[in-house]
Order: structure tokens, then C-alpha cells, then sequence
């Protein structure tokens, strides 16, 4: 029999009193969280689901469906999916309403969409429904930094004197004219050229 004491092998893990240490389940640094993201179908769920919250405070399959023209059956499947990632509340035969994740989604669609409107109605001169249109579909493709600049130039429109009303005015002449004069544009240039030379110190 052999008497030589017993070495055990040498761990990074104790077999008793303190925990493992943290390198051994620390997630490797750089990894983030996945990004949940959304199809254009689930974005017009939630952003309708948030319009009949604010107009009946609550949602209903039906409306849903009303709402976005389709079968009541359709409505049903997108629901469960909805609830599964955690961004409605939903049981079969009950009211359907926004979780917070879900309605903070909601918001800031339903906010690119407003921006998009205005937008495409008061700077571009788009009639309402077209607008209306238009607005749905880029709202689901349009990235934060594009988004941002909408909203920036539609400050600028609102904001600088160079701009306002009158700018978008001479824009929507522009293009009622079915044949624009590009002489009168240079006759502009040369006037706006002027006036700054006077008024520069």
C-alpha cells in the first residue's frame, strides 16, 4: 500500500468556503446585449395597438383588425408572437394593451412617423393621404441619425429667418410652374448676393 500522502491537484476552483472566482463565468467584455428587433408587421401592430389605447384605452382584436384591414383570424398569431417577447399584454377573448417595453417602442415609432409626415406635407408639399402613405413606409427603415436630421432641418425651416414660410412658399411656386424660368433663379442669386453684402460688417 502505498503511503505517500495525497496532493490534490491544483485548482482555480476551492472545494469549500469561497466561490469560484469571477474570471470563470465573467462574460467576455465587448458582448452585448442582443438587440430585440422588429419586423415592419409587428411595428404597425404596436403602433395601432397604441392608437386604440389612447382613443378607447384599451385594444380589441377586432379593432386591430378593422384598423389594419385584415382578417380577425390573422390578428390573433401576431398577438401571441407580441406577447411572447414581452411588449403587449394579451389573453384569448380580453383586451390587448401595451407592456412598458412595448409601449415605449410604440412611442417611438408612432414619433418617426409624425416627423415623417409633417415633413413630406409642409417642406415637400405631399397631399395628406400620399403623406400618410409614405410615412408609414419609411418609418420601419429609416435609421436614428437620418431621423435626427429630419428633425434638425424641420427646426432649421421652423427657426432661421433665411428660411420659414416664405422659403417654402417660393419652393411650392417652384414647382407648380410647369416651366420653371432659370433666369428668374439667377436674378434671385445675385438680389440674395446683394443684400448680404450690405448687411455685412
Amino acid at each position: 500500500i502505498c503511503c505517500r500522502p495525497f496532493r490534490a491537484k491544483k485548482s482555480n476552483v476551492r472545494l469549500f468556503g469561497n466561490a469560484p472566482p469571477k474570471h470563470l463565468y465573467a462574460k467576455k467584455e465587448g458582448i452585448m446585449k442582443k438587440k430585440l428587433t422588429l419586423s415592419e408587421t409587428l411595428e404597425d401592430y404596436l403602433e395601432t395597438i397604441l392608437e386604440l389605447e389612447n382613443k378607447n384605452k384599451v385594444a380589441r382584436v377586432k379593432d386591430i383588425a378593422d384598423k389594419l384591414e385584415i382578417q380577425r383570424g390573422s390578428v390573433t398569431g401576431v398577438l401571441k408572437l407580441l406577447e411572447k417577447k414581452g411588449l403587449i399584454n394579451y389573453q384569448p377573448y380580453s383586451y390587448i394593451t401595451l407592456t412598458d417595453s412595448g409601449l415605449k417602442i410604440a412611442k417611438k415609432i408612432t414619433a418617426r412617423h409624425n416627423v415623417l409626415k409633417d415633413f413630406l406635407v409642409r417642406i415637400v408639399q405631399l397631399e395628406s393621404n400620399n403623406a400618410e402613405n409614405v410615412a408609414c413606409r419609411m418609418e420601419h427603415i429609416i435609421d436614428e441619425i437620418s431621423m435626427n436630421k429630419f428633425i434638425q432641418f424641420i427646426k432649421f425651416i421652423d427657426t432661421c429667418p433665411r428660411a420659414g414660410e416664405e422659403w417654402i412658399n417660393s419652393f411650392i411656386k417652384f414647382c407648380s410652374s410647369e416651366k420653371h424660368v432659370w433666369e428668374k433663379c439667377n436674378q434671385c442669386i445675385e438680389q440674395c448676393k446683394a443684400n448680404h453684402n450690405n448687411i455685412s460688417p
